[in-house]
C-alpha cells in the first residue's frame, strides 16, 4: 500500500510540474504578440493649394489738410479769428535812405518796391490781417499803379496824399481809401520824436493800424473778403515743403532801381533773403530786425516819365511776355508774369516758361518792379 501511494506523489508531481510549464509557454507566448509591431500602411501625401498672392494697393496719400487761419498772402497759419475771410490792407510807405529806419514794416505779409520820381523808390505794404496791423512811419503819398496793384488783393488803402492827377482815376476805382491828410478816424499823426531826432516833416507821418479794426467795423466798411478773392494770393506749395525753384543758383540779387539800390542776400539758417538798401541792413526801427523774404520776386516792365513833375508810367498788369525772376531757397528761375489787361481787380499771377502758373514757397514775399536789365543775380 506505501509503494502505490509514493507512486501517486510521483505522478501528481509531474502533473503538476507539466501545468506550471504549459502555464509559462502561454505567457511566453502573450508576451511574444506584445512585442510585435503591426507595419502602418504607407500615408498619402495631400497636397493644398496655396492661394495666389493678393496685389497690395498702396494708400492714398491724405488731403492735405489747410488751417482755417491760413494767411491768404504768406499760405502760413497765423491769422486771428477775427482776421479769417477779411480784407488786407495796403500801406504806402517812405522807402528812401533819409526816411530810414521805417518801422511796422518788419509785420507785412506782402512788400512791393517800384519807383517813383526821380528813380527813388516806395514801399507798397500789404498786412493779411486786419486787426493785428501795427503803428507804421513813415507814410508816403499815392502812385495810381500802387493801387491799380492793391486792388487784385480786395485791400483797404492807406496813404498820406496823392498825386493831383490821379484824382479821377483814384475815385473810378472805388477805393475803401484812407488818407492821412483828412486823418480819417483818428489814424493819423506826426511822431515827434522823430521830428526831434532832426527828420524832414514829411518822414514823420505814422499810421496807427492798432485802431485800424475798430474804425473800420464801426464805420460800416466792408470786412469780409469778395467772393473772388477769398482763395490764397499765390499757388502755394504744401504746408511742410520747401522747394528750390530749380537748380540754378542764386544767393544774393542786386537790383539798381536808378537813384537808388536793393540787394537781397539768401540767409541759409533762416531760409530767407535778407534786404539792404544802398549796401546797409534795411531794419524794422521798432524790432531791430532785417527785413527778412522767404520769397523774392522781380518783374522787368516798362517805366516811363509821364509828366513835367517826374511821376512815373508803369506797365502795372504785364502780358504773356513780361519777364521776370522768382527766387526763392537759394535758386531761381525765369518767369512771365501779368495782371489781366487793364483790369485792377485782377491776380497778379506769375508762370514758368511754358505757360503753367508756378506754385511757391510759403512765407513773406518780396516784389520789385523795375527797368529791364539792370538787376543782377549771382
Amino acid at each position: 500500500m506505501k509503494k502505490k501511494r509514493g507512486g501517486q506523489k510521483k505522478r501528481r508531481g509531474m502533473c503538476l510540474l507539466l501545468i506550471l510549464s504549459m502555464i509559462v509557454l502561454a505567457l511566453s507566448g502573450c508576451s511574444k504578440k506584445k512585442e510585435t509591431k503591426t507595419e502602418k500602411p504607407p500615408t498619402k501625401k495631400i497636397e493644398v493649394e496655396k492661394p495666389e498672392p493678393v496685389e497690395e494697393v498702396p494708400e492714398e496719400p491724405e488731403e492735405e489738410k489747410i488751417p482755417e487761419n491760413q494767411n491768404l498772402l504768406t499760405g502760413l497759419a497765423d491769422l486771428t479769428d477775427a482776421a479769417i475771410g477779411k480784407r488786407p490792407v495796403a500801406v504806402m510807405v517812405n522807402n528812401i535812405p533819409a526816411a530810414m529806419p521805417q518801422y511796422g514794416v518788419e509785420k507785412a505779409d506782402i512788400i512791393f518796391e517800384i519807383p517813383v520820381e526821380g528813380d527813388q523808390t516806395r514801399f507798397m505794404a500789404l498786412y493779411a490781417d486786419y486787426t493785428t496791423v501795427p503803428q507804421i512811419c513813415a507814410i508816403r503819398s499815392c502812385r495810381y499803379y500802387f493801387p491799380a496793384l492793391s486792388q487784385g488783393f480786395d485791400a483797404f488803402y492807406v496813404n498820406w496824399g496823392i498825386d493831383d492827377s490821379i484824382a479821377d482815376y483814384l475815385e473810378a476805382l472805388n477805393l475803401d481809401q484812407y488818407d492821412g491828410i483828412y486823418n480819417a478816424g483818428g489814424l493819423f499823426g506826426r511822431d515827434m520824436e522823430r521830428r526831434n531826432q532832426g527828420y524832414a516833416l514829411e518822414h514823420t507821418g505814422y499810421f496807427d493800424g492798432t485802431k485800424f479794426a475798430e474804425v473800420v467795423q464801426n464805420t460800416g466798411k466792408r470786412t469780409d473778403l469778395a467772393d473772388d478773392k477769398k482763395g490764397t494770393a499765390f499757388q502755394f506749395n504744401g504746408l511742410n515743403e520747401q522747394v528750390k525753384p530749380s537748380e540754378d543758383v542764386c544767393k544774393k540779387v542786386s537790383i539798381d532801381f536808378g537813384a537808388q539800390s536793393a540787394t537781397l542776400v539768401y540767409d541759409e539758417a533762416s531760409n530767407t533773403y535778407k534786404k539792404e538798401i544802398d549796401g546797409n541792413a534795411q531794419i524794422d526801427g521798432k524790432t531791430g530786425n532785417q527785413l527778412a523774404f522767404t520769397n523774392v520776386f522781380v518783374l522787368e516792365t516798362t517805366i516811363s516819365v509821364k509828366d513835367d513833375l517826374g511821376h512815373k508810367a508803369v506797365d502795372w498788369d504785364g502780358w504773356e511776355d513780361s519777364m521776370g525772376y522768382y527766387i526763392s531757397n537759394g535758386a531761381k528761375q525765369k518767369i512771365h508774369w501779368s495782371k489781366e489787361e487793364n483790369n485792377e481787380l485782377s491776380r497778379l499771377t506769375f508762370y514758368d516758361e511754358s505757360g503753367n502758373e508756378i506754385s511757391i514757397n510759403r512765407g513773406k514775399s518780396y516784389i520789385a518792379f523795375n527797368y529791364p536789365n539792370q538787376t543782377t543775380y549771382e
